[in-house]
């Protein structure tokens, strides 16, 4: 074993022209800097591939539902033909139509008309509950500065 492999092996110093100088603080600093800012980019890549997918995916969807929606409004439609269809057996056609159509307009004023009051319940859009609730709170913090 030579003097330079004893040296090397016992750990004491190295040749200069084999020393590796050691990054300083600042430098390991800037490094860990730069390799966070790379991961959020990169997370945030990621995010938005994510959520280009997912949005994809919501569309085709949402357009899946809505051609559902008119293909159930043909099968009532069909389902109302079918109804005049078999009152025409023992009414006229036009009684058996108009019949249909009394009782569609029926229900639908009866839904309108639930519908409306629903809606006047909800109006005004104020949140009641969560107004009265901070006037609650500011009247006792007004009272406990005054004490």
């Amino acid at each position: 074993m030579t003097e330079r492999t004893q040296h090397r092996a016992a750990g004491a110093w190295a040749w200069p022209e084999e020393r590796q100088e050691e990054p300083g603080v600042g430098e390991l600093i800037q490094r860990a800097t730069d390799q966070v800012s790379d991961l959020v980019r990169a997370e945030i890549r990621l995010a938005a591939l994510e959520m280009k997918d997912k949005g994809k995916r919501a569309g085709i969807g949402a357009g899946m539902v809505g051609g559902a929606g008119v293909l159930a409004g043909y099968g009532i439609a069909a389902l109302l033909v079918a109804a005049i269809a078999a009152l025409d057996l023992v009414l006229p056609l036009w009684a058996a139509a108009l019949i249909v159509a009394a009782v569609l307009l029926a229900v639908a004023a009866v839904v309108g008309m639930r519908g409306r009051k629903q809606v006047a319940e909800a109006a005004p859009p104020v949140p009641d509950r969560a107004v009265a609730s901070t006037r609650e709170d500011i009247n006792e913090i007004k009272e406990r500065a005054h004490r």
